[in-house]
């Protein structure tokens, strides 16, 4: 059985150790105490909060068929006269496409401009640390 800290859950979720707390204690993750009597959260409780909450806000009022969505914010845009490099950071994430310059002015993007990284792959290469 895979468990987890509430210190390495915070680092994998991007949040603070505080807000995995609140989680525990509102119930939405379940935590045991551990012989050192500090709280771990199963691998697989932390799966199904995750495939909960990603279910939750992955109702964002558009129909695609990309199900991976990540919001950032834009942090770098690159343009030429053809092409604009667009990279978004959300949370622990960096993300970095390649548009074209006329989509990119015609959708504003600037640094510090709120916007959704949205990928769809084939080809997912899973990877253990």
């Amino acid at each position: 059985m895979t468990t987890y800290r509430i210190g390495q859950v915070a680092n994998l979720l991007a949040v603070s150790v505080d807000t995995v707390r609140t989680w525990i204690d509102e119930g939405r993750i379940t935590a045991t105490r551990s012989d050192g009597g500090h709280r771990i959260i199963d691998g697989k409780d932390l799966a199904q909060f995750l495939q909960q909450t990603a279910d939750l806000e992955s109702d964002h009022g558009q129909r695609i068929s990309a199900r991976n969505r990540f919001v950032g914010l834009v942090t770098k845009v690159v343009q030429d006269g053809v092409m604009a490099q667009i990279e978004i950071q959300a949370g622990s994430h960096r993300f970095v496409s390649l548009i074209s310059s006329e989509a990119a002015q015609e959708m504003n993007l600037e640094q510090g401009v709120l916007a959704a990284a949205v990928v769809k792959s084939t080809n997912v290469v899973i990877e253990l640390p």
